[in-house]
């Protein structure tokens, strides 16, 4: 640091300086000056490479490619760039070479013409290669990326017993052709957007015109407005900065790998957000039921998914509640329990010497790191691990009077419970451990008082406007009939009138 004027100053980088006091923000008619920034801009970056060449047939016309090695494809630069260029007529004046290039030399199919160093810049780091030419103050951006992505595989997440195997990948073009494909029709509407101070991340705002609530999309472009941050690498950076009730620990975007699902998800008037680089897409609005749906639902019986949906809704209430029932009935409300069964807990428990609520936070903290060591392992050891690892030490620890063998069962349940809402993991680590100390200094009341604050901020989500539990202004049929249980197809005829300005789902004639 300097000072300077009683002030402190930073210290620029020699680069820096040179590059602050040119600052270039548009190309010249001036071929030496333009390639002479160029280079100054990209100094030190060796994948930039920079080509110049000249027509045969006129050496006054001199050309220069600019592109970034690894993200182009050699031979569309080779064939449909550089040798279109050397076989250019020379019977061409200055002042239309840009525009002569554009429609009648190069071959490639997407091209477009710029003066702006800045678009440059996020144009040839992202695949396209820059091409300008003698005596012209605008520049080519030519089509030539070709860089390595992910094959098409069903996503580790999201496995299904029935329904389509794909998902998404990092490549974002590849995304949207998969979602492209699914919904043939000119309403559904594909918006690009650039994101991060030093990534420029494009994202795509992808909807149906409509169908979606205007509001609803009005309200995400204001929020992706005020981001300002210099880097977006995943999705979760949109989701938290974006989202409704920032400090909460439920989601209120939605997320998913499928397309099948985004694909559903727009046509009951949601938005996705794709993000390049990343294979997980965001929806909004997102509702509560959300977190117990799956994408097989609507592949398989009505009868038998409606019984799994309901399931998930139990088992999320025993994977929070179970642990601080146990803890308030052993250490408060003995009496709740016969007297044979109380006995022999209280059998269990005598030689164990530390009292049941802490003996439950010890064994869901190491239930929680067997589970994360499990996920972070290669998967066949991880898979080893978790079983291997749960086994042996609730085994020794209860032949080592740590805990008691009743602690072992209810940990047990807590986490195969767990494993039927995946998508609900931070709020039920929250609530389940905020309930089980509530419980554990105030019994039953503690359970009761900490379901209640649940439930209230369960009340209180919403999501871009949309209230997350209760969108519905009257309990109609067509209103939950897709939420603790899934009606027939047939009986579906109305959207969530919450999330779609067009509710009518099945009518007389396809919309247009």
């Amino acid at each position: 640091m300097l000072w300077f004027g009683g002030k402190k100053q930073k210290k620029i980088h020699p680069v820096a300086k040179q590059l602050n006091n040119r600052s270039p923000k548009d190309l010249t008619a001036c071929y030496e000056t333009n390639l002479s920034s160029l280079k100054s801009i990209f100094q030190d970056d060796d994948p930039i490479k920079f080509r110049e060449f000249k027509s045969n047939n006129n050496h006054a016309l001199r050309f220069c490619i600019v592109y970034c090695d690894g993200l182009v494809s050699s031979s569309i630069i080779d064939e449909h760039i550089i040798k279109p260029l050397m076989l250019l007529d020379d019977n061409l004046q200055d002042t239309e070479i840009i525009d002569i290039l554009l429609t009648q030399v190069v071959q490639t199919d997407d091209a477009k013409k710029t003066g702006s160093y800045q678009e440059i810049i996020k144009s040839v780091t992202y695949g396209d290669t820059l091409l300008f030419a003698e005596g012209s103050a605008e520049a080519l951006l030519l089509s030539t990326k070709s860089f390595q992505t992910r094959s098409i595989t069903e996503p580790e997440a999201e496995k299904i017993l029935s329904g389509p195997r794909e998902g998404f990948t990092e490549a974002l073009m590849t995304n949207l052709s998969m979602v492209r494909r699914k919904l043939r029709t000119k309403q559904l509407k594909m918006k690009f957007y650039s994101i991060g101070e030093r990534t420029y991340t494009q994202l795509c705002i992808v909807y149906m015109d409509g169908i979606v609530n205007n509001n609803i999309l009005s309200e995400l472009y204001r929020r992706l407005d005020t981001i300002h941050i210099d880097s977006v690498l995943d999705a979760n950076y949109i989701t938290e900065l974006v989202k409704d009730n920032a400090w909460s620990p439920f989601r209120s975007i939605g997320y998913t790998e499928r397309p099948d699902v985004v694909a559903g998800k727009l046509l009951e008037g949601r938005i996705a957000l794709f993000v390049d680089g990343t294979p997980v897409v965001l929806t909004v609005p997102y509702l509560f039921i959300e977190n117990f749906q799956n994408s097989e639902d609507y592949y398989l019986n009505y009868y038998y998914t409606s019984f799994s949906r309901s399931l998930r809704v139990f088992g999320f209430f025993l994977t929070i509640l179970v642990p601080a029932i146990y803890v308030a009935i052993v250490a408060f409300h003995r009496e709740m329990l016969p007297t044979s069964l109380i006995v022999h807990i209280a059998m269990e428990r005598q030689n164990v010497p530390l009292p049941a609520a802490l003996e439950a936070f010890f064994m869901l903290i190491v239930f929680d790191i067997l589970r994360e060591t499990g996920l972070r392992m290669p998967t066949n050891i991880g898979q080893a691990l978790g079983i291997v690892g749960a086994l042996v030490l609730g085994q020794a620890a209860v032949e080592a009077k740590l805990v008691a063998a009743p602690m072992i069962i209810i940990v047990a349940i807590t986490g195969i419970t767990n494993l039927l809402i995946p998508k609900m993991n931070a709020p039920v680590l929250v609530a389940r451990f905020g309930i089980l100390a509530l419980a554990s200094c105030m019994g039953f009341f503690g359970v009761t008082l900490g379901v209640a604050i649940l439930l209230i901020h369960i009340l209180n989500l919403y999501s871009f406007g949309i209230e997350q539990l209760t969108p519905g202004q009257t309990l109609q049929y067509q209103e939950v009939k897709d939420t603790l249980i899934r009606a027939p197809w047939w009986q579906m005829i109305d959207r969530p009138l919450a999330t779609a300005a067009n509710k009518v789902r099945q009518g007389n004639k396809a919309e247009e």
